[in-house]
């Protein structure tokens, strides 16, 4: 059987997510069938779901980007939703964990961005302290928008389409 990384996108419905990729069920229902393959298609994802930290890499740019970022005084935490094993997996096999002061998950603490309250972990961890999250913290913001959230609203300081670009506008407000 092919791992799954190997396979080639198979023709999609237009039914897609956020993002406009097809929704798993529908990509992996495709894959199962263009496969001929006899897993279900929620044991499919299961493995997916379980390979994807090995996947993911962090750009040499980037780590470079975050350490310039911490040697200018600047405290550097993630704060991200998704499931704790994935989302840790993939923090901890990118190197980012030693790459950042903190990290606040939202499987692990049990709350979801935009609750202030994950902000507020991330912060305490980087010994800091917030009365509330981004902009109601007086924080200033980076919305990196890669056109996944089409009619997302956001009130950020600036808009990006990549992180290096956020960087470098928080090392040069530094």
């Amino acid at each position: 059987m092919l791992p799954l990384t190997a396979i080639p996108r198979p023709r999609i419905p237009r039914r897609s997510d956020r993002a406009g990729y097809p929704h798993r069920e529908v990509f992996f229902t495709k894959a199962r069938d263009h496969f001929d393959l006899a897993e279900p298609v929620d044991e499919l994802w299961s493995r997916y779901r379980r390979r994807m930290p090995h996947l993911v890499h962090c750009r040499p740019e980037v780590m470079n980007g975050l350490s310039r970022l911490r040697a200018s005084g600047w405290k550097v935490g993630i704060i991200t939703n998704g499931t704790a094993d994935n989302q840790l997996g993939k923090i901890q096999r990118t190197g980012l964990a030693e790459a950042v002061d903190a990290y606040a998950l939202s499987g692990l603490e049990g709350i979801r961005k935009p609750d202030t309250g994950l902000f507020e972990i991330a912060a305490q961890r980087c010994g800091m302290a917030l009365a509330d999250g981004g902009r109601a913290a007086g924080l200033r913001t980076v919305w990196v928008g890669r056109g996944t959230w089409p009619g997302q609203e956001h009130e950020a300081d600036h808009v990006v389409t990549d992180v290096l670009q956020a960087m470098k506008i928080l090392h040069d407000k530094r």
